[in-house]
């Protein structure tokens, strides 16, 4: 065939395949930001909500100490209810409505007065206006012995601590005799806007006896369940890991 029956495609220009890439490339860009910012856009808004929660709702606690054995153990993690009682406004004094008051029987998370950077659990036995004491371990709230089945006795003898010097002040006879004691104490009565708590491992916690009271604006929430436990005195590198008391998982706290 000669040249004048050859069919060509016409050439395309260069230009205009440079001009289809610049085309391609600022679109490109275009979906590139718009993905990092929705990416950037969910995190915001997913940190937001953990603030929200972890303020006003509910916050994570570790058990540290066993001065609430059997209740709670050394390697509980509890998942705590901020709501309930009103959480506080971050960097504030003011706190959100309280769904309840606390109430003599709760467990509750709270800042204790001499140690201001911690949290402590303890179960609250006294409420503002009420009188409290303990004779031989039992112990009376407005005159009545108490039913404590949850409480946990160890040690027989009783203990003298001069840190419960303290007491006397709330003594209503304020006698000049008072030497209260670990097992031995009261009648005190406690002041508005104060709390008395106690571990339910009675003879070994560092609790109200020693201290003082909580005040009511101290009180964080009340623990819901333990959402993960293990032994911390297991032997073993990791005993996080296999040493889990698979039990306890899920189990409310009362």
């Amino acid at each position: 065939m000669d040249g004048k029956h050859d069919v060509r495609q016409p050439p395309v220009a260069a230009g205009g395949q440079e001009a289809a890439g610049s085309a391609a490339r600022p679109r490109s860009r275009r979906l590139r930001r718009h993905w990092m910012a929705e990416w950037l856009r969910s995190i915001l808004v997913a940190f937001g909500l953990f603030l929200i929660i972890r303020t006003f709702l509910v916050e994570a606690f570790r058990i540290p100490t066993g001065s609430m054995e059997d209740t709670l153990l050394v390697g509980d993690f509890l998942l705590v209810n901020k709501a309930i009682y009103g959480g506080r406004i971050p960097l504030t004094d003011v706190r959100m409505p309280a769904f309840v008051e606390p109430r003599v029987g709760d467990m509750a998370v709270f800042v204790p007065p001499h140690v201001p950077g911690q949290n402590y659990v303890k179960r609250i036995v006294a409420a503002p206006g009420d009188t409290v004491s303990m004779r031989a371990k039992t112990l009376y709230l407005n005159g009545v012995a108490v039913r404590e089945p949850f409480v946990r006795h160890r040690e027989p003898e009783d203990a003298y601590a001069p840190v419960m010097a303290w007491q006397c002040a709330y003594h209503p006879e304020r006698p000049t005799n008072c030497r209260p004691t670990r097992d031995n104490w009261g009648p005190l009565i406690v002041p508005a806007d104060r709390y008395m708590v106690l571990g339910d491992n009675r003879d070994d916690s560092e609790d109200s006896r020693y201290w003082g009271f909580v005040p009511r604006q101290a009180i964080k929430g009340t623990p819901l369940f333990v959402y993960y436990s293990f032994d911390p005195a297991a032997p073993g590198p990791v005993p996080w890991f296999t040493d889990i008391r698979w039990e306890r998982i899920g189990r409310a706290v009362h």
